[in-house]
């Protein structure tokens, strides 16, 4: 077999394993899509909700599937792949695998944070450094945090109650007017995410290399940081701070699909999905009638994978 035998047949394996793996997450995807259908304080046995979801069912059971669970659901699922690849986004343009949306200060601010960290972090004739975005992003995110805690101090009980519960992560937007406003937003910018992988994967290799490729960096960077501060804008606007899925879920495809972000972000999508969506069923069944946040769900189950990597890397 001469090397352009190798070559192909190498390739060929790569494509039916990425295949399997989009197939897999997507499978994953659709289960806890039908595990979270049937569970939750109102028991609903999967006859009863099939035969809700094709127009039968009592008004009650109508009332809980079509008006509580499916908006929850689907809410959880659109966050989990709107975090998961703002957080995919956010490493590429910084080529640190520690960067996260929340850690950047996105979540708390969203663009008007975005803008001063970029600002900060720009310096005329050499434009945006990497680890300068990151330390200026962690430094803001401190500022931003410390604000908010005082602010909160002066709030009444329920005001605290609710803002106190976005700091943690909570879907609290779970009815479908607000499916209808995220929406968009992921229609928009997760296609524009997938067109600029190429983009990405030349960032990836240094700002010298990209120059030299012909790469616009800075305005290729500006755009991308741009769709990133959207996606976790939109996101968090529904679902509170749920920072972890932006930090972990690009690490877990990674190790699935290798660096190429033209399948990379696909499955990073699928995956903050799959995340999410099991995390916020966990958080509504856990302590029932009450339930956890589910940015506390999400980093009970990613922070373990988290650790394992570290220990495996040796770092």
């Amino acid at each position: 077999m001469n090397i352009q035998q190798k070559n192909h047949t190498y390739k060929r394996k790569i494509a039916v394993r990425n295949t399997s793996v989009v197939l897999g997450c997507a499978l994953l995807l659709v289960i806890s899509f039908i595990i979270s259908m049937n569970t939750g304080y109102t028991r609903l046995s999967p006859f009863d909700t099939l035969h809700t979801l094709f127009g039968g069912g009592t008004d009650k059971e109508k009332l809980i599937l079509f008006d509580f669970r499916l908006p929850r659901i689907v809410i959880s699922m659109l966050v989990g792949a709107g975090l998961a690849l703002s957080g995919c986004i956010i490493q590429g343009i910084s080529k640190n695998p520690l960067a996260d949306p929340g850690l950047l200060g996105i979540h708390a601010g969203a663009g008007i944070t975005a803008a001063a960290i970029y600002g900060l972090a720009f310096k005329k004739g050499e434009g945006i450094a990497p680890m300068r975005l990151i330390l200026t992003g962690v430094a803001v995110q401190a500022g931003i945090s410390a604000l908010t805690t005082v602010l909160a101090v002066k709030l009444d009980e329920t005001q605290y109650s609710f803002v106190a519960s976005w700091q943690a992560g909570s879907i609290w937007g779970s009815s479908w007017k607000f499916v209808l406003a995220l929406l968009p937003w992921l229609l928009l910018l997760i296609p524009y995410a997938v067109y600029k992988s190429r983009v990405l994967d030349v960032l990836n290799l240094g700002d010298d290399v990209a120059c030299g490729l012909g790469a616009p960096v800075e305005r290729e960077r500006r755009r991308l940081l741009a769709a990133s501060v959207a996606l976790a804008a939109a996101c968090v606007a529904v679902s509170g701070s749920i920072s972890f899925v932006g930090l972990i879920t690009p690490h877990l495809a990674r190790r699935l699909v290798g660096p190429r972000h033209s399948i990379l972000l696909p499955v990073c999508g699928l995956t903050g999905a799959v995340l999410v969506s099991a995390a916020d069923t966990a958080a509504r069944v856990i302590v029932q009638p009450s339930e956890i946040p589910t940015g506390i769900m999400v980093a009970v189950i990613g922070a373990p994978y988290f650790l394992y990597l570290l220990a495996k890397s040796g770092q």
